[in-house]
């Protein structure tokens, strides 16, 4: 499942709680930059001995031409490069058609598939949308959903779509507004305003909300560059089709991130006018009869999340002592807590949707593990070595831009220097107060340290009435999940700190952190939200409280820190701006930039790949996914729905249902159209391939796979299982009928 990574994934934190962290605080990293050698001649009496090897990263591997990636945006798109690559050469009609067609939803991407606003994405994609339709008494995650009258299509609460109407180029705009910034925070102001600014003023222009109008500045290169991208939102959102999530995300989290894989991972909305009639549009990506054959060039329209491939070595090396390790080990502890609980109470769970929030954390959870394994291949750093040399050399060689930017990649080394010295603490209090990942009498102890300090100082009533609210509007967790979560957060000080440090003999007061979190539990007043509304009525609450005494023993420690890291990010983010700048000077739009969640095309072609010392194919079928289900057996990851096991005697098995390609994708891209140079869409991208998880930094187009579903399964899938012939026929011809009978009388009378 290829969700977006960090903010994007998670949301970012701002509460009035001073010290609280969150996922995705860094948005680079680097390594420091290898030192340049000596060049003092020896002395004869004393010849210098022979030089040490230089590592075999550095020796033995050279960039890679596509390193940075094949995600193109679509005002700087590489025509010469499709030209002499697959003898392809669009016009900007095709290049309108394949951006019109093209859509984003919440955290992913989706396609127009008719002219009436039928909308195609991943069932991955739509899983919230499945849970929030479903009715009392009905289970349409497990059981699927299928509307056979266009009046049965359910409208959604949360989702929407933006279709990208007109991209705009506000560089110049942009850059003048922060040129007088005499700070790393006033840049960081200066920049938001601009880009609001501009936001305000171009909507404004396209009809703003009265014309359901949004616009987005997008940063590329790191902000060499800066585009508006004009969307057109459409907030009547329907769930036309889901199947069961069995078949959906058949072999659960362990075929997750792999190859050969047998998954039906579809849905499809229906978008709708405001008078509530569908919406007709003229672009739309119609539906191929043939697929596509092995070595087939195919084009990725959608938005992939975000990558760092402008990262410096120095950054990567962060990434490598702490980060992405750190948070993959967040993300499981976490995940294997929640999904305890939801094991021993599934009715509950599923009440609170853990389903879903376990799906996400865990596929995150293995995306970052698999990004920080990456970091320890020598060939990919050494690739990256080598793409920084050339960068720096490029740069020393040129007066003028050695004299702008020829210090940079120094300047960012120096910061993540400083970033690794705080590892402990990052992986110690990474997420600390996040509501997902802290327990509820933490949660409410960092409120209540707060209210007694301001309260001790004479703060005015409306501060501590405030603090007051927000202890209060903590609700209460489950026993059993509250106290899996404050041991995992004691886990977390105990293994980064270690139980000897100051604050790990503070916290855990020489006991185990199972321990340590009992006596929390067994005395503080905060536990439950009764207790703590008691106390605070009663005035009773006290620095005396166990959990308000584990908040005073870290706060320090935490507010210093994140105050420093709120510092390292806004350096880092100017001389990332200035890196940006200076790669732009270099290299100009010859490499595409980072993914930014916004609309790109990716290129590839069909194709399979050496695996595990055999060969993964160029396409997977229904016969491989029963093979799977009888290998396995009954209840396990690969058992597939009931009526799966008896399917009818036209149902062909033959047919082809996953396939990979070489297209450059990545968080976000799930529910992109795979679409052929006749603008037909012939897959549906859900994943990549485990091989693909460093793409975050680095592009191997060796082994890196996009996973799509093929829109012959879809099509056989639809027909023969779910006798969904509404969508039959729109798929295959464009015509909309009203019910499940006139859509079986018009495909009849076609036979």
């Amino acid at each position: 499942m290829l969700y977006p990574k960090g903010p994007n994934g998670w949301g970012r934190l701002t509460p009035a709680i001073a010290f609280v962290f969150f996922l995705g605080c860094s948005s680079s990293a680097s390594q420091p930059a290898e030192p340049l050698p000596s060049t003092a001649a020896p002395q004869e009496a004393a010849p210098a001995p022979p030089p040490a090897p230089a590592p075999a990263a550095e020796l033995e591997f050279e960039a890679g031409e596509f390193d940075n990636g094949k995600m193109w945006t679509f005002e700087y798109a590489p025509l010469d490069y499709f030209r002499d690559e697959y003898g392809f050469s669009p016009d900007s009609a095709w290049f309108a058609e394949a951006r019109l067609g093209a859509l984003r939803i919440e955290g992913c991407s989706a396609s127009f598939v008719s002219p009436n606003g039928l909308v195609m994405t991943n069932h991955h994609c739509a899983r919230e949308s499945v849970t929030e339709v479903s009715e009392p008494g009905e289970n349409l995650l497990d059981n699927g959903f299928y509307a056979r009258s266009l009046e049965q299509e359910r409208q959604t609460e949360n989702q929407q779509a933006d279709q990208l109407i007109a991209i705009v180029d506000v560089t110049d705009e942009i850059h003048a507004a922060v040129a007088g910034a005499t700070s790393d925070a006033q840049r960081a102001e200066l920049l938001e305003q601009a880009q609001e600014s501009a936001s305000q003023r171009i909507g404004n222009e396209w009809g703003g909300d009265d014309a359901n109008i949004v616009v987005e500045i997008i940063e590329l290169w790191n902000g060499a560059k800066y585009s508006a991208y004009i969307f057109h939102r459409y907030s009547d959102v329907r769930l036309v089709m889901a199947p069961e999530l069995q078949i959906a995300f058949f072999g659960g989290d362990p075929d997750n991130f792999t190859y050969p894989r047998y998954n039906l991972d579809m849905s499809f909305y229906r978008l709708y006018n405001e008078d509530g009639t569908p919406v007709q549009t003229e672009h739309y990506f119609t539906w191929s009869e043939t697929g596509a054959n092995e070595g087939d060039a195919v084009f990725v329209i959608g938005n992939p999340g975000g990558s760092n491939r402008l990262q410096t070595v120095s950054q990567l090396e962060w990434r490598t002592a702490a980060y992405d390790i750190v948070v993959a080990d967040l993300l499981a502890s976490r995940a294997a807590i929640y999904k305890e609980y939801a094991d021993a109470n599934p009715e509950e769970a599923e009440e609170l949707d853990l389903r879903n929030q376990i799906f996400s954390w865990l596929n995150s959870e293995k995306a970052y593990r698999g990004m920080w394994e990456g970091l320890q291949n020598p060939e990919y750093m050494g690739r990256r070595r080598d793409t920084e040399r050339q960068f720096r050399e490029a740069i020393e060689s040129d007066a003028a831009l050695n004299a702008e930017f020829g210090s940079l990649l120094d300047q960012m080394a120096g910061i993540q220097d400083q970033r690794i010295e705080l590892a402990d603490e990052f992986g110690a209090f990474v997420a600390f107060g996040n509501p997902g990942f802290t327990s509820a009498v933490m949660q409410r102890a960092i409120g209540a340290y707060q209210y007694l300090v301001l309260e001790s100082r004479g703060a005015p009533q409306e501060y501590l009435s405030q603090l007051q609210d927000q202890i209060l509007s903590v609700g209460d967790q489950p026993p059993s999940l509250q106290r899996g979560l404050l041991v995992a957060r004691f886990d977390d000080i105990e293994h980064h700190l270690g139980p000897t440090s100051q604050i790990g003999q503070t916290v855990l007061k020489n006991s185990s952190p199972e321990d340590a979190a009992e006596a929390v539990l067994s005395h503080s007043v905060l536990v439950d939200s009764a207790g703590a509304a008691a106390a605070l009525e009663a005035g009773a609450l006290s620095m005396d409280d166990a959990a308000v005494q584990v908040v005073a023993a870290v706060f320090n420690t935490i507010a210093s820190y994140q105050q420093t890291f709120q510092q390292l990010d806004e350096q880092e983010a100017t001389v990332a701006a200035e890196l940006g700048r200076a790669h732009f000077e270099v290299y100009g739009t010859k490499y595409p930039p980072d993914a930014t969640f916004s609309l790109r095309i990716a290129d590839g072609v069909v194709s399979g790949y050496a695996y595990n010392g055999t060969w993964a194919p160029a396409y997977t079928t229904f016969y491989g996914m029963y093979d799977r289900h009888f290998s396995f057996g009954p209840d396990s990851e690969w058992d597939l729905p009931e009526k799966w096991l008896d399917p009818p005697a036209s149902f062909d098995r033959a047919t082809p249902l996953n396939f990979v390609f070489t297209a450059d994708i990545i968080g976000g891209n799930s529910g992109s159209p795979v679409i052929n140079p006749d603008l037909e869409v012939v897959g549906l991208v859900f994943d990549g391939n485990i091989e693909s998880l460093p793409g975050d930094y680095i592009y191997d187009p060796a082994i890196n796979r996009a996973v799509a579903v093929d829109v012959r399964g879809i099509l056989e899938a639809l027909d023969e299982m779910y006798d969904a012939d509404r969508l039959v026929l729109e798929l295959t011809t464009g015509q909309m009928a009203n019910s499940e009978e006139e859509a079986d009388a018009i495909l009849e009378g076609r036979r």
